[in-house]
Order: structure tokens, then sequence, then C-alpha cells
């Protein structure tokens, strides 16, 4: 039997400074593949080559993924400033649009990183450039330096809402997440429900209010080590089962769901 497939958004990026790619983390495919248990395929997020009803058509759910360009604030109203970063324009005009039509149809989507704030940006709300500036916030941008488990361990806790959705997915209020993000959620779209928060009180795990379909994203990056981390490995699990659901003409509410 066929595998669902889940769309993962690509990132623009230059080999060598001057080939450009579309290119995606392969702990995405694997998380997708190993622990969602779906057919992984590679987005190019570029208005030149796809639509968002192409998209919907041949995928069954999505993996919004992170990257290191970021929403481009114009988004959501603001001037860009240096402290903004780098922009990817052409993954804003495919990701943006696509999770609004997926929230209306039900289609599963999940956000990781910049995905967590692109569905953040979607739904009308907007972004600190970069949370390490604010008053009483942590630093919570990947270390410099270091191996890969390094750059990706756990560093800080996470609370979630007591019998929230979240809550509910891992069977506890606190868990311990990794953290490699520079911007974060000034204030939530509209129907964006922050469902769980970093000690500084940074959002970090949000949903969509009301949703009749899967809408779970996160700030952090659970697809490090998705198959053996006990976070990590329900929330790539739960995605799976809801896009299978979708793949068999079933869309679940979240709500009904996580219960």
């Amino acid at each position: 039997m066929a595998r669902p497939v889940v769309g993962i958004i690509g990132n623009s990026y230059l080999i060598n400074d001057q080939y450009p790619t579309h290119a995606g983390g392969t702990m995405n495919s694997d998380a997708v593949a190993n622990v969602a248990g779906c057919l992984p395929l590679l987005i190019p997020a570029d208005p030149r080559f796809v639509s968002v009803e192409e998209l919907l058509e041949t995928c069954d759910g999505f993996l919004l993924t992170g990257g290191r360009p970021n929403v481009h604030p114009a988004e959501y109203g603001e001037d860009a400033t240096e402290a903004h970063g780098q922009f990817d324009r052409a993954r804003d005009a495919i990701t943006l649009p696509l999770v609004r039509a997926c929230v209306a149809r039900g289609q599963p989507f999940l956000g990781i990183c910049r995905g967590f704030q692109e569905v953040n940006v979607a739904l009308g709300g907007t972004l600190h450039p970069e949370i390490r500036d604010l008053p009483g916030r942590m630093n919570h941008r990947m270390p410099p330096d270091g191996t890969l488990e390094e750059k990706f361990a756990l560093r800080h806790v996470v609370t979630v809402t007591e019998g929230g959705v979240f809550n509910r997915l891992f069977g506890a209020t606190e868990v311990m997440t990794n953290t490699l993000h520079g911007q974060g959620i000034k204030c939530p779209g509209c129907r964006v429900v922050v469902d769980g928060v970093a000690p500084d009180g940074t959002p970090e795990a949000i949903y969509v209010k009301d949703a009749p379909g899967f809408t779970l994203s996160v700030q952090w990056h659970p697809e490090w080590d998705a198959a053996n981390d006990p976070v990590s490995r329900p929330l790539f699990t739960a995605f799976g089962e809801a896009v299978r659901a979708w793949a068999a003409g079933r869309a679940v509410p979240l709500v009904q769901r996580s219960a």
C-alpha cells in the first residue's frame, strides 16, 4: 500500500556561492519516513515552479521546515531592518497561502522553527526580529561552534498548558527541547493559540483554534533524532496519523485526534 505523501518545504541555497539549489535537511526526510511513516517529497518553494493548488492536490500533508532566511517583515506590515536577516520571498509566496488553505481545508501540516513563524504570520501575527535583544529574554540561537550533536542538544524547558493539546500529546506539562532560532512570535495571529512557552516567556508551541485538521507547530527542531527523542517521536507519530487520515478521506479535528 502506497504511503501518504508529505511535502517537505525546501529552502533556496547557493552551492559554492554560485550554483542555485533547493534543499532540505536529511533529518526532515528521516523523521517523515521513519517516524511519521509517510513518503517524503521535497518541494521547491517557488511560485515559478509550483502552485499552492498543485501542492494541495499532490500532497496529503506538509512539513513546514526551518531555514536560515526569515519571513519578510512586509508580510506583517513592518519595514525590513538589518536585524531581520536574510529573506526568501519565493518561499513566502508559497508557504503563507499554503498555510491558510490547509487551515481552511483541514489538510494537516507540522510547522518547525521558520515554519512555526510562517503559521503565525499567515494568520495575521507578527514577529520579533531578534529575541535575544529583548529585556529578560534568553539567547535562543544555535551555538556557533561544536558538533551537530552539541548544536541540537536539549537546552531549555518548554512548559505547555495543562490539559491542552501538547500536554495530551506529550503526557507532561514540561519537556526539554533544543533551540536554534533568532526570531520569535511578537503578537499571535488570529486563532493562533500559544500552548507552550520557554522559561523566558517566548512562545514555543502553537496550534490554530477550531481548525478542522492538524495544525501543531513548534519553535524548536523536533526532526533532530526524532525516532529516539521522547518529545519528537509522539509529535511526528501524531502528524503521520493525521496525514494518513487525510489521505483516507478523513480530516480529523485536532482536539478530537489528540484526546
